[in-house]
């Protein structure tokens, strides 16, 4: 997936070099039941929703993360207890790329969005640049809500996401990429139960097998094949941001872990 897919993508856009990427979900999650399980033994902003942008880059590109440096800010909840309440990361790619993250629980609940994110990736061919910017702070469409129900009443939502919208059956049909990637992983199951459904054992397993092999090439789904660069990049972002932001390397192959450097 990783050479088919970012050899596609430099093609079009040019090689990755720089990125900065950006998610800080609102304030009122220090009121939530965040303040019982997200704190600094547990876990912190990249860990818990950072990570993803690392996800995504990989997931375009195909490049692999190599180190990660990350630096947290305590701060206490209402209930006392001290998390990580923000984060910045620096991720090193396999061609030298750097990717900036930054991550927090501290979005003011009176803004028009519940939330600030966003990535921005710059790259580049031998003669010229390339670009992808996504900003979904703006997210196409604004309600300003006049029912008086709501504190927050002027909103940017994502109408791509999460829609109900009228069809020739009953009620309302879900549609958007929040459901679409639902939706997917539901009928990748289906898929391999009605494939092997009329097989006996032997012949079924191997029949699950090719399908589960064909899902990892296609790189639409997420596998552990495709998908398990994270977990070191977790670990390691783990390892640094309790020594301080100290860079800590992936190694992978075989003998794949994480150590400070």
């Amino acid at each position: 997936m990783s050479d088919r897919r970012c050899g596609r993508f430099t093609i079009f856009i040019g090689e990755f070099r720089l990125g900065e990427a950006k998610l800080i979900e609102p304030w009122y999650y220090r009121h939530s039941n965040f303040q019982n399980w997200f704190t600094c033994e547990n876990t912190d902003p990249f860990t818990y929703i950072g990570c993803h942008y690392v996800d995504l880059a990989y997931f375009i590109t195909g490049l692999r993360p190599t180190q990660v440096s990350l630096q947290g800010v305590k701060g206490k909840f209402p209930n006392g207890k001290v998390a990580y309440l923000w984060s910045a990361g620096r991720v090193v790619f396999d061609n030298g790329a750097i990717l900036s993250v930054i991550n927090g629980l501290g979005y003011p609940d009176e803004g028009a969005g519940s939330n600030d994110q966003g990535m921005t990736f710059f790259c580049e061919t031998p003669d010229r640049g390339g670009l992808i910017s996504h900003n979904d702070q703006f997210r196409g469409v604004a309600h300003s809500y006049a029912d008086g129900l709501t504190p927050y009443p002027f909103r940017f939502v994502s109408p791509d996401y999460m829609r109900l919208v009228p069809w020739q059956g009953d009620g309302l049909r879900p549609t958007g990429y929040g459901f679409w990637s639902i939706e997917a992983n539901v009928q990748a199951a289906l898929q391999l139960n009605q494939a092997s459904a009329p097989l006996p054992p032997d012949k079924a397993l191997a029949a699950r097998q090719t399908m589960l092999e064909k899902i990892d090439r296609d790189g639409i789904l997420a596998t552990p094949a495709n998908s398990s660069i994270n977990e070191l990049v977790i670990e390691a972002a783990r390892l640094s941001i309790t020594h301080d932001g100290q860079n800590a390397r992936i190694e992978s192959g075989p003998n794949a872990g994480v150590k400070l450097v």
